[in-house]
């Protein structure tokens, strides 16, 4: 709209020069055809004539820049159209672009509010991480204190294992003292009831005997057995 009014401006400028050159013109003919120091008339006519001439040329070179500048202002109302069709256009494109940024502001929100989400994960993992690296470690040492108490559990266990076999063996030694024991009581029982029953003496042995010797068969037995 303002280049078309600019164009018009122009048209009208250079219309009104062109006027004005020709009023000026006709002006300078009509002092110079009345002045008292004017040549013969002759003289006169053919300067007129010139003059007409140079009118008539001028008139026409204004016309042909009239023409030139008609087709200069419609030249440029076809580039005024086609400029505000661009602009029409550019203004859709604009309000594509607006809503293109809308939408990447709304999704950089998100995204902003996706990061912020992540950062307190991440803050949260690595609190956790901490944590489980405290209680690793709380394990790793309770592992080092069953290892302990394990070998010494193992110590404990191979001198209880040996004290085992050392009561095995000494409870073998004992049952098979314990078997001696017997055998022996065994024996002294035998022994005890052969005292208690005396012997059937022949009468040869009988004779032998002296009472007055205070040997009896007890004391036999006695000094026998021990």
């Amino acid at each position: 709209m303002g280049a078309s009014k600019s164009s018009h401006t122009v048209r009208n400028i250079v219309i009104a020069l062109l006027a004005l050159w020709s009023i000026i013109s006709l002006i300078i003919i009509v002092v110079w055809a009345t002045s008292p120091e004017l040549k013969d008339a002759t003289e006169c006519n053919r300067k007129l004539k010139a003059l007409k001439d140079d009118l008539a040329r001028e008139k026409s070179v204004w016309s042909k820049d009239r023409h030139a500048l008609e087709e200069l202002v419609r030249q440029e109302r076809i580039n005024q159209s086609l400029l505000l069709t661009h602009i029409v256009q550019l203004k859709e494109q604009l309000k594509a672009l607006n809503q293109s940024l809308d939408s990447c502001m709304q999704e950089n929100v998100l995204l902003n509010d996706n990061i912020t989400a992540l950062k307190d994960e991440i803050d949260l993992h690595k609190a956790i991480e901490a944590n489980l690296t405290v209680n690793i470690t709380l394990q790793q040492d309770m592992i080092e204190l069953l290892k302990h108490n394990l070998s010494q559990a193992g110590i404990e266990l191979e001198t209880c294992s040996n004290l085992h076999k050392a009561a095995e063996n000494l409870q073998t030694a004992a049952e098979m003292q314990k078997q001696s024991c017997q055998s022996s009581m065994q024996y002294i029982k035998k022994q005890l009831e052969k005292c208690k029953s005396p012997p059937q003496l022949n009468p040869e042995m009988m004779d032998l005997l002296d009472p007055e010797t205070g040997f009896s068969w007890l004391g036999f037995c006695a000094s026998a057995f021990f």
